[in-house]
This record gives C-alpha cells, structure tokens and sequence, in this order.
C-alpha cells in the first residue's frame, strides 16, 4: 500500500541507542532503544512502508523518520479494571450526593 502526499500517516525514528542511554535507568530499558512515533500529514508525494518520510504534524512541525503505518488507528484504553478505583468512586458519589442534600436542607 502507497501512501500519497497530505494522507495521514505514522513515523517512527530512533532518540537514542541502546548504548546512548543513560546509566541510571534500569538495566532492561538501557537494552532497548529509546524511539519516538509521531502521526502526520506526508509532505513526501507517495510513499511505502519503511521508507524515510517527512510529515507534518497537527502542530505544524516537521518531523523525519520511517514510515510505519498509513492512516493508523488510534487505539488505547485506561488499562485494567481496579475494584478500589471503583470503591472510591462509589464511595466519593455518595459524599457528593449528601452534600448536594445537605446543601438543599439550607
């Protein structure tokens, strides 16, 4: 799949080498690394995957780096479900609903 110049693309290039990272952070993340991915508009006029682009972000910067993915999803969630989370929640609209009440007895 090609994309062309102004589609919605993701890029993707290397801040730091694994050897580039610094001491002090933690022994499995000083193995891998450090990458940024960015969405944008290709300024390039076509290109495929894995070719070395230019995009143009939502923010108007300029940002070099691989193609990785055309038109790419936005998927995400808030992680896992947390009972206590969920207690408190619970918890803090009772507290809210007697206050609103005890604010009405006014």
């Amino acid at each position: 799949m090609k994309a062309k110049k102004g589609q919605w693309v993701q890029i993707q290039s290397i801040i730091l080498k694994p050897e580039e990272r610094a001491p002090q952070i933690p022994e499995d993340t000083k193995r891998v690394p450090l990458e940024m991915r960015v969405k944008g508009y290709l300024l390039d006029a076509e290109a495929i995957l894995g070719d070395d682009v230019t995009v143009e972000t939502a923010t108007g910067r300029r940002v070099k780096g691989k193609l990785v993915a055309i038109e790419p999803r936005y998927i995400h969630d808030f992680g896992e479900h947390v009972p206590v989370l969920a207690e408190i929640e619970r918890e803090f609209s009772r507290l809210i609903d007697s206050l609103k009440e005890s604010d009405d007895d006014e």
